[in-house]
């Protein structure tokens, strides 16, 4: 629902939990803040710079709604000048490299923001956290306490669009001002990840704005590091939603607390199936899925590896789910390498014609798969791995017959940026594509209203996508 104005009355089922006063906020302006120090501002384009901390470059504009603070020029927070209870709160937010911010519920209950990129273990102090509340009166060790951490680091890199969803239940009073009710976070999604559930707020959390009350503003922290935030929606609930008792199976999970694989069927989009694929995942906390007869990979993941129980409980539809917060990389998995008369030739998505044939996996010295399938007389082998930090995937593909014919495909997307030499932005800031020095300087072209990103293979191509 997209409502500009303060004020306006809606109310709808979204998500079973009755929604009413419903605001976006219309990033145009600052108008719906309350006195904005200079270091907030509006643009139409931001970007991170992976290699230097709390650098964000951006377009004049509007539309996003931009923070720069620096050790030597700080900023300030930010406050809507709505104050809200019970409420449901939307928002995408980018954050520099190596930054530190936070969304504070009611000026008061924080939620951490922080660059978490590849963190195995979250703490209440990273980005997804509920922030510690203080007691200066306790010993120096003990002052922080009561924080709650992410039920998983469902983080993505700097410079990249994360999405975050709350439904948060104000503290009750009564009519002398005494409290009756503690605030609660009843949701949290981050990523697409459910990150909290029901957690109780005894109190407010650390650098909290004011006494706990009914009502308050949200806060957006301005003071630590850059940051950027756009499609922000607040929603006053009518009603606070109640847990799910539709029960159900017990869920069936498979851990890679060592390198594992698992071959199932993959949604990769309503009514789009890969039914060939494998997924493998390992320590890193990072995994992705691929679809054995296009060569195409599928997704990447950070967080906990695979929910089986859509395959394995009872009769099952032979899919599994990723545990984590996932990036598409594909719509649809279609033939990752085509040959063509030159690069502005359509793709062939097709392996009709090709002779594609599919051998399989051998595994490397760490119990890694790499992939081999035969297509247009080339063997081809395509080395997927998760990188060691966990902060994405790298790609090699080599061919035993190479040809100035044979392409591969790195991308389609709605957009695609150049961030630097050889690094893309892919899809929205969704993630980016880092080439390899030995690979080809890539082709991006428009095709049907979509972009495509391909690059002539020679023997060898590699690159890393980040995410």
């Amino acid at each position: 629902m997209n409502i500009s104005k303060t004020g306006f009355t809606a109310i709808l089922w979204l998500c079973g939990t009755l929604l009413a006063f419903g605001q976006r906020i219309d990033l145009k302006d600052l108008s719906a803040f309350k006195n904005p120090s200079n270091s907030w501002s509006l643009a139409q384009n931001v970007a991170a710079d992976l290699n230097a901390e709390n650098v964000l470059k951006t377009v004049k504009g509007e539309g996003i709604l931009v923070n720069q603070s620096t050790a030597k020029k700080a900023g300030s927070d930010l406050y809507t000048i709505n104050e809200y209870g019970d409420v449901a709160i939307e928002l995408d937010y980018l954050t520099a490299k190596g930054t530190n911010s936070g969304i504070y519920l009611q000026g008061n209950y924080e939620i951490q923001i922080d660059d978490a990129w590849g963190l195995k273990n979250a703490s209440s102090s990273n980005n997804g956290g509920i922030y510690q509340r203080w007691d200066d009166s306790k010993p120096e060790a003990e002052k922080g306490f009561g924080g709650v951490a992410p039920r998983q680091n469902a983080s993505k890199a700097p410079g990249l669009w994360q999405h975050i969803k709350i439904i948060f239940q104000a503290p009750k009073f009564d009519a002398s001002g005494k409290k009756t009710q503690n605030a609660k976070i009843i949701s949290a999604e981050l990523n697409g990840v459910l990150i909290h559930e029901n957690v109780e707020l005894f109190g407010a959390t650390r650098g909290a704005a004011s006494a706990e009350k009914a009502k308050g503003p949200l806060r957006l922290q301005g003071d630590h590091g850059s940051v950027a935030f756009r499609n922000i929606q607040i929603n006053e609930l009518s009603e606070i939603p109640k847990p799910n008792q539709n029960g159900g199976a017990d869920p069936i999970y498979i851990e890679a607390a060592s390198n594992n694989m698992i071959r199932s069927f993959v949604d990769v989009a309503p009514r789009v199936r890969s039914v060939h694929a494998i997924s493998v995942g390992g320590p890193e906390k990072t995994a992705y899925s691929y679809d054995l007869d296009n060569g195409t990979l599928l997704q990447g993941w950070h967080g906990d590896f695979i929910d089986a129980t859509p395959m394995w409980d009872g009769r099952g539809n032979g899919t599994s789910r990723a545990l984590g917060s996932v990036t598409r990389f594909t719509k649809k998995p279609i033939l990752a390498i085509s040959k063509l008369a030159n690069d502005q030739a359509k793709w062939i998505a097709d392996t009709a014609g090709t002779g594609f044939r599919t051998k399989g996996y051998v595994m490397d010295k760490q119990d890694r798969p790499e992939f081999k399938y035969i297509i247009n007389g080339t063997n081809v082998t395509d080395a997927v791995k998760v990188m060691e930090n966990g902060q994405g995937l790298t790609r090699e593909i080599t061919v035993d017959k190479p040809s100035k014919d044979l392409y591969f495909l790195l991308a389609t997307a709605s957009n695609i940026e150049e961030a630097g030499k050889g690094l893309y932005l892919i899809d929205d800031k969704a993630y980016y594509i880092q080439l390899g020095e030995s690979t080809a300087k890539p082709i991006i072209r428009n095709v049907d209203g979509k972009w495509e990103m391909i690059a002539a293979i020679g023997s060898k191509l590699n690159y890393t996508i980040l995410f």
